[in-house]
């Protein structure tokens, strides 16, 4: 029997239509069996209304969790209800780029227990200033080919669009002590590095058309910072995460004091130029080095 695919969406405050019915006319691209399994976390009724019906679609399932409990947590709850050998992991605000997008994923099963396909951008930026930040951020630090990817497999490991063996997820299942937003595919990427478990890159990306505005992003991404410190103290170095190397570096040659005293002071220039309408991506670096140093002081 032809392995068969359990499609996996954790959805929170976001009508999920698009994507799911995208999803369900390319069933038949995938050689066996699939079920797309949404499971609400805790989301406004407002948004809960129109995602009912989906479970009125072929192969869709809806499950709606009576309170919020996290990116890590929910996924896990995903994949211990999932039906089939193969776990696609998609975020809710996802958009599939064309028809063939199942179709490439089961040409490539054979490959690699873990297949990661990427994340592509708009070409051209939003129209709201608000939004310009993380556009500018996605386009320069996630649209990435797979050849690239492909040089750091665990460093550029996401949980957004990853195509998995249901069996090694599982058994490396996502750390829920990682509350909030961010890192947990860096915990998760640490997991397989350690056992030695292949990934590969592929160039099958999804579009991502769920652009934050910037005092959200420096928001989800203090959190995320909080994370990777958090990982730090758990798992070890973290050897792919450049940022964390820059501030342990810094911390060995005797300048995290000051280096973070210097970024302190500088961090509410460093968020007005983050929140204008040209925002650089170097301040952008500068304030995460500033909350991690902060973490691990």
């Amino acid at each position: 029997m032809t392995p068969g695919l359990s499609i996996l969406i954790p959805v929170y405050n976001r009508v999920v239509k698009q994507l799911v019915t995208s999803l369900v006319s390319q069933n038949g691209t995938w050689p066996g069996p699939v079920e797309i399994c949404l499971f609400d976390d805790g989301s406004l009724e407002e948004f809960r209304q129109p995602n009912r019906p989906l479970a009125d679609l072929p192969g869709v399932r809806y499950h709606e969790l009576p309170r919020n409990v996290g990116r890590a947590a929910i996924r896990n709850q995903l994949a211990a209800a999932a039906q089939h050998e193969w776990l696609l992991l998609l975020d809710n605000d996802s958009l599939l780029p064309d028809a063939q997008f199942l179709g490439r994923y089961a040409a490539a099963c054979a490959l690699a227990p873990v297949l990661i396909g990427g994340t592509c951008y708009h070409a051209t930026p939003p129209p709201d200033p608000a939004l310009r930040l993380r556009w500018q951020y996605g386009r320069a630090r996630e649209a990435r080919p797979a050849a690239v990817r492909q040089m750091q497999p665990y460093q550029q490991l996401t949980i957004n669009n990853a195509l998995i063996r249901a069996e090694v997820f599982r058994r490396y299942a996502l750390d829920e002590q990682l509350t909030g937003y961010g890192h947990e595919d860096t915990a998760f990427g640490e997991e397989l590095a350690a056992a030695g478990v292949p990934v590969r890159h592929l160039d099958n990306p999804v579009l991502h058309d769920g652009l934050e505005p910037a005092d959200v992003f420096l928001q989800k991404s203090e959190q995320a910072v909080r994370n990777l410190a958090q990982v730090h103290r758990q798992k070890g170095q973290c050897a792919d995460s450049r940022l964390l190397q820059t501030a342990l570096r810094l911390r060995r040659l005797g300048l995290g004091g000051a280096v973070g005293a210097g970024l302190s002071a500088a961090a509410p220039a460093l968020r007005r130029q983050l929140l204008s309408a040209a925002p650089k991506l170097r301040a952008f670096d500068l304030l995460k080095l500033h909350w991690l140093l902060r973490e691990l002081a």
